[in-house]
């Protein structure tokens, strides 16, 4: 049988890749949109300054980019990133209970001073 907490982290792997498609296709779709308005909004041939002054496209394209890159990255490459987290719970819980554990022998002393 598998395991509740392995299948919630396959779950959650599944959501985030899922996640980093949704967002490159609309990646993919929105900079095609404005690649074609930068096209049809160019001037006359004659009236062109050059590339970088007669184009815009790339900017978001290049900006975004970047966004999907470290998206890919999270969703691809961070399995390890559960692992730290699963610790970092884990110590906080062992925290909590070493104060509890703390406070349970403090009430006993007490008790045992009345």
């Amino acid at each position: 049988m598998v395991d509740e907490e392995a299948l919630e982290r396959a779950k959650k792997r599944v959501d985030a890749k899922i996640g980093f498609y949704i967002h490159l296709t609309v990646y993919v779709g929105v900079n095609v949109l404005l690649l074609i308005i930068n096209l049809a909004t160019l001037p006359p041939a004659d009236q062109r300054k050059g590339f970088f002054q007669d184009f815009w496209f790339y900017w978001p394209l290049l900006g975004w980019g970047i966004g999907v890159m470290f998206h890919a990255l999270g969703a691809f490459l961070s399995n390890s990133g559960a692992s730290i987290k699963e610790r970092m719970i884990e110590k906080e819980l062992a925290k909590e209970e070493a104060a509890a554990e703390e406070i349970g022998q403090n009430e006993k002393e007490d008790k045992k001073e009345e």
